[in-house]
């Protein structure tokens, strides 16, 4: 399968495929990188896509720049605007907060594969908080907590998603999820579902972070089937 790696200004890119008038843009999650789009565009590239994927900020060959929206969602916009001047339809592959990511900055997918995405980041905030047994109120006062679990919280961080809401999209949705996944309550996950009546696909005992054998061959399953 033929690969090209190149900057995007700026931005480490890797392009998997034969040209084609569609592709999906590949978004990674939290320590991830652009390269972890290989297997899934095995799926895709034969059945007549592209696949493009980027280092999100502080994360592949990217060392500078942090994983926040304000700093992702402009990178990700430059790659979507290169996507469409080469595609006639561009859909999405996303992972965790790359979905969320994605939801800020792509008001119109052809459509979205999701796996473990982020639905409600306010949500998911306000839920470590708990975590770290703090309120809100000391998050204001002291801007950022360093929490035990790895988590820095952030008043900043909160207080942009609050005033930046997502896209909603009509477009078809596929979503796969863990039944154990502790970022995105099962209620949450349903409801979208429901609203967008978007695709389905439940691990039981799957966790947030698809890692192990049984679990990657859950993700790749589900890849051959939607892409």
């Amino acid at each position: 399968m033929k690969a090209e790696q190149f900057s995007m200004g700026g931005v480490p890119a890797v392009l998997y495929g034969d040209p084609a008038d569609q592709g999906y843009l590949f978004l990674h999650g939290q320590m991830g990188r652009k390269e972890e789009a290989e297997a899934f565009a095995r799926a895709a590239c034969p059945r007549g896509y592209q696949v493009l994927s980027i280092d999100l900020p502080g994360h592949g060959e990217r060392r500078s720049g942090e994983l926040t929206p304000w700093e992702a969602v402009p990178d990700i916009r430059e790659a979507l605007g290169w996507a469409e001047r080469r595609w006639e339809a561009v859909s999405l592959r996303a992972n965790s907060i790359g979905a969320y990511f994605a939801m800020l900055a792509f008001d119109a997918p052809a459509r979205a594969l999701l796996a473990s995405p982020i639905l409600d980041m306010e949500g998911l905030i306000l839920t470590m908080l708990g975590w770290a047994g703090v309120t809100e109120g000391q998050l204001r006062e002291q801007g950022e907590i360093h929490t035990t679990f790895g988590q820095t919280l952030s008043w900043k961080y909160l207080c942009w998603v609050r005033e930046h809401p997502v896209f909603s999209w009509t477009c078809p949705v596929s979503i796969l999820y863990g039944g154990r996944d502790n970022m995105t309550p099962r209620r949450t996950m349903e409801d979208y579902v429901r609203r967008h009546n978007a695709g389905l696909t439940v691990m039981e005992n799957g966790e947030h972070w698809f890692h192990t054998p049984g679990q990657l061959a859950v993700l790749r399953a589900w890849e051959e089937r939607e892409a």
